[in-house]
């Protein structure tokens, strides 16, 4: 099973927005960081804020940000909502013309083996893969917020005093 380039990109954005989330994002940023065509991201980013996954705001000071937090974004939801199909093979549409159909134990190992998927995928949120090691701080080149402001250290002293 494959999914679709429009889910690959879904999913890339949403794993960097949810490593900037002390601004917004933009749709020009993502495309060149990615490598990927601004036409084609802005259909991927329309899909994300029409299932609320993504808040896009335009003009000036505009941009994208996650609607949600990241560990309220499931990775099973997000594949549901941006693949257009789950038809494997042909007998799981409704104009089946296989032959095999009325007899066939294929089509219940691969509804199994689908409901194994998503089963793995319910179990992660888009925290999962971001991480909290910030490697993928890293690799994408954004600074952690926790590295951007380093929190001052006081020392105390306890003990006797000599006079």
């Amino acid at each position: 099973m494959n999914i679709t380039q429009h889910t690959d990109y879904a999913l890339r954005l949403l794993m960097y927005l949810g490593t900037c989330t002390e601004r917004r994002v933009t749709i020009k940023e993502v495309a060149e960081r990615f490598d990927i065509s601004r036409s084609h991201l802005m259909k991927v980013v329309t899909g994300l804020v029409a299932k609320g996954f993504v808040d896009g705001a335009r003009g000036k000071g505009g941009g994208l940000r996650l609607a949600r937090a990241a560990t309220q974004i499931g990775l099973g939801d997000v594949v549901r909502g941006m693949e257009p199909s789950f038809e494997l093979v042909e007998c799981f549409g409704s104009g089946s013309h296989c032959l095999l159909d009325p007899a066939c134990r294929l089509k219940g190992a691969l509804a199994g083996a689908l409901q194994a998927f998503f089963a793995a995928l319910d179990r992660l949120t888009l925290a999962d893969l971001i991480g909290d090691d910030g490697q993928l701080h890293a690799v994408l080149g954004i600074p952690q917020a926790d590295a951007q402001a380093p929190r001052p250290t006081i020392e105390i002293r306890l003990g006797t005093r000599a006079d």
